[in-house]
């Protein structure tokens, strides 16, 4: 693949629509269903790179499942599915181009690289994310707004993460009680010591 292909792709990867109601409701069976993935876009390797990409974008921790649990590779497909040819063509070239990248730096594709090379890679590529200057780095930025989409998008972004309990009448908002060396019942947050 020639640079101005690569160029040209990763702009198209910047433009990838929202989910249409008929893509959040599979997404939403998808979530339910707990079952192997059924891809309709990506291949295989492909998507074994995106999940691994997504997963270090947002990662399990103390207080929520990360974007493997969520689905958002799957979330992605799904995008994709529904895109032109050229959105799926440029995220195509883009996992394509972080496989390349990861194989030349350290001898594996990304999803199998270990967390720390793979934070390597990330890092380089999140060094000018306000603006992006190469084809994977634009690549890499449409990726991160994509997997926040996904996983804020998913059940337990919205429930785990968040929080979130449904429109319920709030007689008293409580607020984060973080004072007193105390963590916060309601939001989980940490205090500060």
């Amino acid at each position: 693949m020639n640079r101005r292909t690569v160029v040209k792709a990763a702009g198209a990867a910047a433009l990838l629509p929202w989910l249409s109601d008929e893509g959040l409701f599979a997404f939403a069976q998808i979530q339910k269903a707990s079952a192997a993935p059924a891809l309709k876009t990506l291949s295989a390797g492909e998507f074994a790179t995106l999940e691994t990409l997504a997963e270090a974008i947002l990662p399990a921790d103390d207080r929520s499942p990360g974007a493997r649990e969520a689905r958002v590779a799957e979330y992605v497909d799904l995008l994709l599915s529904e895109a032109e040819d050229d959105v799926r063509s440029s995220w195509r070239a883009g996992l394509a181009a972080l496989d390349a990248l990861s194989q030349q730096r350290f001898g594996a594709g990304f999803a199998r690289l270990d967390a720390a090379n793979a934070e390597t890679i990330l890092g380089e590529l999140a060094k000018n994310e306000k603006e992006p200057k190469t084809p994977l780095e634009i690549f890499f930025k449409a990726t991160k707004n994509a997997t926040i989409r996904g996983y804020y998008t998913s059940e337990i972004g919205i429930h785990k993460e968040l929080r979130y309990l449904g429109n319920r009448f709030t007689p008293v908002f409580i607020g984060c009680h973080t004072e007193d060396g105390k963590d916060c019942p309601h939001c989980g947050q940490k205090a500060v010591l």
